[in-house]
């Protein structure tokens, strides 16, 4: 309980005017709790055995007046708790998305998309149980028991000392079921994010799902993930079960002892009947707030649990790093003889090319040789295991990834719309500027088709871009790229799903527009190269040669090969 207070204490310190409030209105709680406790007294004293008739019509006043108290306080407290937790939440969200924004390639790459939600919803709203919930009901819990405490050591210690002497013994058992319930908690969580991780696999592949009649064989392994998951809740649900009945078995053995020590001490005389039964109220009442602090304290587990999971993703660090200079333009980009190696293997070794503005260079090679490992060298996706890349003579680390990013257009094979308008998916993260995007539109041979949509640029894209087909999408995310008025162009594979009008059709736009631009062309038509200023030709990791399309085809075996490929398919 201590971590989680730790954990949370620099963000409630942003909220002192609403903890102010929060604080009032569970003082005003803990007294009329109390207060409504002590009331019993002059009730059954003055009233019903000493008959005094003006006390009687002081009291109801005094009632409603103590209820009064306790159920404005309450009010007060639940709205700027529930406030503050939010916020808190809010804060949270915001921050881990943005951190997980700025990761490594490598790092988003090796977690899985639905364990990643799972930590932004399912964990952040079990912190949000804590910070809406948990925390300040420890609070007025912890104010209660103390004015309770107070109240009934007030009206007899000999009593009080019988219960606060039994009561404790039950947190033995109690702490032992706090461990348990934390390591439950952990690997519940974890099921859960397997469960999740395999539900996005379904609907993302649910086309190859449904064309290969696989819904069986994918059903039976969610069902086995379910069922995994619902046995870890069902230990969680378990050892949270047996903190009432501990509670309330210890509980019991301390009522009655003091009960029966009471009922004596007012046989003999040494106490009133009213102030046996406040204090009796009072421990009832103390008992209460007693029960809920333990099951607290077990929830406190759950959440601490998910806490560590966000913190873990919180804690790591991206090695993809900002430079400080901005970059203004690129002329020229030079590979120095640069490597790079994922996990064991190299994906790309002593690479050297000299790119200049106005020119255009194609790689081309098999699957796997290193091609589109060179593309992600340029926009960081990844840093170079050794060499260095200068842009404009400058080492590529030097520069901000905010001014490298606007200067260059990537666009992949594997096209990415979001669920906006057509308008907003070409201007992505800029403002929207009708003219440019219409003329991007125009130039990625897209305005043909955008246009007669229901409502031009205007209209709504399904997620992913259901609503078009493979083409159309390909062509706006060239638009995309085009809106930029990029420095360098990268079109990695990004024709592939064009027909052959379409392509040469953007060839001949991009043919108008390089002499502003470096373009690099991830190719596997060879007929989307012929025109390249140089090819490179990529074979495990390195360039086994290089030239225009004419020369290659007379001097490069590997080349031929890979053309005669082409031909073929």
């Amino acid at each position: 309980m201590k971590q989680l207070f730790i954990y949370f204490l620099p963000y409630l310190k942003e909220y002192k005017k609403e903890f102010f409030f929060a604080i009032l209105g569970m003082i005003a709680v803990a007294v009329g709790t109390t207060g409504s406790a002590h009331l019993l007294k002059p009730i059954l004293d003055e009233i019903f055995i000493k008959k005094d008739a003006e006390m009687l019509k002081l009291i109801p006043f005094a009632i409603v007046g103590v209820f009064l108290l306790k159920a404005t306080g309450r009010y007060i407290q639940t709205y700027y708790t529930i406030y503050i937790g939010n916020d808190i939440v809010r804060k949270i969200r915001n921050k881990l998305s943005m951190h997980l924004m700025h990761q490594d390639m490598v790092f988003l790459n090796s977690m899985r998309n639905g364990e990643l939600l799972s930590r932004m919803t399912n964990d952040i709203n079990r912190v949000q149980n804590v910070v809406s919930k948990l925390i300040p009901n420890v609070l007025i819990n912890a104010m209660l028991i103390v004015s309770l405490t107070g109240y009934v050591i007030y009206q007899s210690p000999k009593l009080a000392f019988y219960f606060l002497f039994v009561m404790p013994l039950a947190l033995l058992p109690l702490q032992k079921l706090a461990k348990k319930m934390k390591k439950y908690s952990r690997s519940s969580q974890e099921s859960a994010a397997d469960m999740i991780s395999r539900l996005t696999e379904i609907f993302n592949n649910i086309e190859i799902i449904k064309s290969n009649s696989s819904q069986p064989y994918e059903q039976e392994k969610f069902a086995k993930e379910n069922m995994n998951f619902f046995k870890l809740s069902m230990k969680q649900s378990k050892t949270g079960a047996l903190v009432n009945p501990v509670l309330e078995f210890f509980g019991s053995i301390a009522i009655a002892v003091a009960i029966y020590v009471g009922g004596q001490e007012v046989i003999a005389g040494h106490m009133s009947v009213g102030s046996f039964f406040a204090f009796v109220t009072a421990l009832f009442m103390l008992y209460d707030p007693i029960k809920k602090f333990s099951n607290i304290h077990n929830q406190m587990q759950d959440a601490i649990a998910a806490t560590e999971r966000i913190e873990e993703l919180l804690q790591t660090k991206p090695s993809v790093v900002s430079g400080t200079r901005i970059l203004e333009s690129v002329k020229e980009i030079a590979f120095k003889d640069v490597s790079l190696k994922y996990g064991d293997t190299w994906a790309l070794e002593g690479i050297d090319i000299q790119a200049y503005k106005g020119k255009v260079y194609a790689l081309v090679g098999d699957s796997g040789a290193g091609k589109s490992s060179l593309v992600n060298l340029l926009v960081r996706f990844y840093d170079a295991t050794s060499g260095k890349i200068l842009i404009n003579g400058e080492d590529i680390r030097n520069y901000t990834l905010t001014s490298l990013h606007k200067k260059i257009a990537f666009v992949t094979q594997r096209i990415f719309i979001f669920q906006d308008t057509v308008a907003q998916n070409v201007a992505y993260g800029e403002e929207v500027d009708t003219q440019r995007v219409v003329s991007a539109l125009k130039q990625a041979h897209a305005w043909e088709f955008v246009q007669k949509l229901p409502e031009g640029i205007d209209t709504y894209l399904d997620e992913f871009g259901t609503n078009l087909s493979g083409g159309q999408r390909q062509r706006i995310a060239l638009a995309r790229a085009l809106y930029k008025d990029p420095d360098v162009l990268i079109l990695d594979e990004a024709t592939s799903a064009l027909d052959n009008k379409s392509e040469q059709a953007i060839k001949e736009a991009l043919e108008g527009l390089k002499d502003d631009m470096i373009t690099f062309i991830v190719a596997h038509r060879l007929t989307t190269i012929e025109d390249a200023d140089e090819i490179l030709v990529f074979s495990a990791g390195k360039i086994a040669a290089r030239g225009t399309y004419a020369t290659l085809l007379q001097d490069s075996d590997a080349f031929k090969k890979l053309a005669q490929q082409y031909e073929k398919e």
